[in-house]
Protein backbone atom coordinates (compact mmCIF):
# COMPACT_ATOMS: atom_id res chain seq x y z
CA UNK A 1 0.00 0.00 0.00
CA UNK A 2 1.05 3.40 -1.15
CA UNK A 3 1.70 5.91 1.77
CA UNK A 4 2.07 10.09 2.31
CA UNK A 5 3.23 11.93 4.85
CA UNK A 6 1.07 14.57 5.80
CA UNK A 7 2.40 17.26 7.98
CA UNK A 8 -0.55 19.90 8.89
CA UNK A 9 -0.54 23.65 10.10
CA UNK A 10 3.21 23.83 10.80
CA UNK A 11 3.74 27.54 10.14
CA UNK A 12 5.54 30.69 11.85
CA UNK A 13 1.95 31.75 13.61
CA UNK A 14 1.96 28.90 15.76
CA UNK A 15 6.24 27.60 16.44
CA UNK A 16 8.01 30.27 16.18
CA UNK A 17 5.73 33.36 17.53
CA UNK A 18 5.45 33.61 21.36
CA UNK A 19 3.95 31.37 22.93
CA UNK A 20 5.59 28.69 20.90
CA UNK A 21 3.67 25.43 20.01
CA UNK A 22 4.19 22.63 22.98
CA UNK A 23 7.91 20.94 22.08
CA UNK A 24 7.95 23.24 19.21
CA UNK A 25 11.79 22.09 18.52
CA UNK A 26 11.18 18.53 19.05
CA UNK A 27 8.10 18.27 17.29
CA UNK A 28 10.05 19.98 14.08
CA UNK A 29 13.20 17.65 14.32
CA UNK A 30 10.65 14.69 14.34
CA UNK A 31 8.91 16.05 11.10
CA UNK A 32 12.35 16.21 9.72
CA UNK A 33 13.31 12.75 10.37
CA UNK A 34 9.45 11.79 8.54
CA UNK A 35 9.81 14.08 5.83
CA UNK A 36 13.58 12.40 5.44
CA UNK A 37 12.49 9.35 5.54
CA UNK A 38 9.19 9.68 3.19
CA UNK A 39 11.65 10.95 0.82
CA UNK A 40 13.59 8.37 1.07
CA UNK A 41 11.26 5.39 0.38
CA UNK A 42 9.78 8.07 -2.41
CA UNK A 43 6.63 8.73 -0.45
CA UNK A 44 5.01 12.09 -1.00
CA UNK A 45 5.39 14.42 1.54
CA UNK A 46 3.08 16.84 1.42
CA UNK A 47 2.45 20.40 3.62
CA UNK A 48 -0.90 22.02 4.87
CA UNK A 49 -1.27 25.72 5.69
CA UNK A 50 -3.87 26.68 7.36
CA UNK A 51 -5.24 30.04 5.88
CA UNK A 52 -8.03 33.07 7.01
CA UNK A 53 -9.20 35.93 5.56
CA UNK A 54 -7.97 38.28 8.25
CA UNK A 55 -4.74 38.69 10.27
CA UNK A 56 -3.05 36.45 11.25
CA UNK A 57 -2.55 33.77 9.19
CA UNK A 58 -3.54 35.29 5.21
CA UNK A 59 -2.07 33.49 2.63
CA UNK A 60 1.60 34.86 2.45
CA UNK A 61 1.81 36.43 5.35
CA UNK A 62 4.88 36.32 7.83
CA UNK A 63 2.67 34.16 10.48
CA UNK A 64 1.42 31.83 7.54
CA UNK A 65 4.47 30.69 6.45
CA UNK A 66 5.71 27.04 7.02
CA UNK A 67 7.56 27.34 10.76
CA UNK A 68 11.86 27.91 10.77
CA UNK A 69 13.58 24.95 11.33
CA UNK A 70 11.60 22.71 9.05
CA UNK A 71 13.43 20.89 6.23
CA UNK A 72 10.27 21.40 3.24
CA UNK A 73 11.84 20.77 0.12
CA UNK A 74 10.97 22.03 -3.86
CA UNK A 75 9.21 18.90 -4.93
CA UNK A 76 7.38 18.34 -2.25
CA UNK A 77 3.38 19.24 -2.39
CA UNK A 78 1.68 22.05 -0.70
CA UNK A 79 -1.56 22.62 0.46
CA UNK A 80 -4.16 25.48 1.47
CA UNK A 81 -6.66 25.05 3.72
CA UNK A 82 -9.69 27.17 5.46
CA UNK A 83 -10.93 24.66 7.93
CA UNK A 84 -9.75 21.92 10.53
CA UNK A 85 -10.13 19.36 7.77
CA UNK A 86 -7.33 18.99 5.48
CA UNK A 87 -9.59 17.53 2.94
CA UNK A 88 -12.34 19.36 2.80
CA UNK A 89 -12.27 21.66 -0.35
CA UNK A 90 -8.71 21.27 -0.86
CA UNK A 91 -8.79 18.73 -3.77
CA UNK A 92 -6.32 16.75 -1.48
CA UNK A 93 -8.42 13.19 -1.61
CA UNK A 94 -8.47 13.87 -5.35
CA UNK A 95 -4.58 14.27 -5.36
CA UNK A 96 -3.87 10.99 -3.24
CA UNK A 97 -6.14 9.18 -5.58
CA UNK A 98 -4.35 10.23 -8.64
CA UNK A 99 -1.27 8.95 -6.86
CA UNK A 100 -2.81 5.24 -5.99
CA UNK A 101 -2.26 6.17 -2.05
CA UNK A 102 -4.49 4.35 0.54
CA UNK A 103 -2.52 4.99 3.40
CA UNK A 104 -1.44 8.39 5.39
CA UNK A 105 0.83 9.44 8.09
CA UNK A 106 -0.51 11.97 10.26
CA UNK A 107 1.39 14.97 12.29
CA UNK A 108 1.58 18.23 12.81
CA UNK A 109 -0.65 20.82 14.78
CA UNK A 110 -3.28 21.21 16.28
CA UNK A 111 -3.64 17.66 17.61
CA UNK A 112 -7.77 18.57 18.90
CA UNK A 113 -8.32 20.67 15.83
CA UNK A 114 -6.77 20.03 12.40
CA UNK A 115 -5.08 16.81 13.43
CA UNK A 116 -8.03 15.10 15.03
CA UNK A 117 -10.48 16.52 11.75
CA UNK A 118 -8.32 15.45 9.42
CA UNK A 119 -7.30 12.03 10.94
CA UNK A 120 -11.54 11.58 11.47
CA UNK A 121 -11.72 12.91 7.58
CA UNK A 122 -8.87 10.72 6.45
CA UNK A 123 -10.55 7.91 7.47
CA UNK A 124 -14.32 7.99 6.25
CA UNK A 125 -12.71 9.00 2.96
CA UNK A 126 -10.99 5.24 3.53
CA UNK A 127 -7.61 5.62 4.23
CA UNK A 128 -5.46 3.74 6.47
CA UNK A 129 -3.84 5.87 9.09
CA UNK A 130 -0.65 6.22 11.20
CA UNK A 131 -1.02 9.01 13.68
CA UNK A 132 2.65 9.82 14.93
CA UNK A 133 2.18 10.29 18.42
CA UNK A 134 5.24 12.12 19.44
CA UNK A 135 5.08 14.61 16.34
CA UNK A 136 1.70 16.09 16.64
CA UNK A 137 1.11 19.20 19.54
CA UNK A 138 -0.94 21.99 20.78
CA UNK A 139 -0.66 25.02 23.00
CA UNK A 140 -1.66 24.85 26.38
CA UNK A 141 -5.79 25.35 27.06
CA UNK A 142 -7.30 26.84 29.80
CA UNK A 143 -8.96 23.46 30.23
CA UNK A 144 -5.98 20.90 29.65
CA UNK A 145 -2.41 21.19 29.19
CA UNK A 146 -1.05 20.26 25.56
CA UNK A 147 0.74 17.34 27.16
CA UNK A 148 -2.90 16.22 28.07
CA UNK A 149 -4.86 16.58 24.94
CA UNK A 150 -2.08 15.41 23.02
CA UNK A 151 -2.54 12.35 25.04
CA UNK A 152 -6.50 12.30 25.13
CA UNK A 153 -5.61 12.46 20.71
CA UNK A 154 -3.35 9.62 21.16
CA UNK A 155 -5.99 7.39 23.34
CA UNK A 156 -8.99 8.57 21.25
CA UNK A 157 -7.99 8.58 17.82
CA UNK A 158 -6.87 4.63 17.37
CA UNK A 159 -9.98 3.47 19.26
CA UNK A 160 -12.14 4.73 16.58
CA UNK A 161 -12.66 1.51 14.68
CA UNK A 162 -16.56 2.36 13.13
CA UNK A 163 -14.71 4.30 9.85
CA UNK A 164 -13.27 0.23 9.17
CA UNK A 165 -9.66 1.30 8.61
CA UNK A 166 -6.93 1.05 11.00
CA UNK A 167 -5.90 4.13 13.13
CA UNK A 168 -2.55 3.06 14.50
CA UNK A 169 -0.18 4.85 16.68
CA UNK A 170 3.87 5.46 16.66
CA UNK A 171 6.28 6.87 18.14
CA UNK A 172 8.14 9.08 14.75
CA UNK A 173 11.31 6.78 15.49
CA UNK A 174 9.58 3.57 14.34
CA UNK A 175 7.75 4.98 11.75
CA UNK A 176 8.77 3.22 7.81
CA UNK A 177 7.87 4.04 4.84
CA UNK A 178 7.39 1.31 2.11
CA UNK A 179 9.48 2.29 -1.06
CA UNK A 180 7.27 3.33 -3.60
CA UNK A 181 7.01 0.92 -6.65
Amino acid sequence: MKTALLIIDVQSGMFDNEPRADQADAVIARLNQLAAAARAAGAPVIWVQHERASAPLTHGSPEWQLARGLDAQPDDCYLRKTTPDSFLNTGLHQQLQQSDIGQLVIAGYASEFCIDTTTRSAAAHGYAIILASDAHTTHDKDHASAAQIRAHENATLPKLGSFGVPILLRAAAEIAFPASA
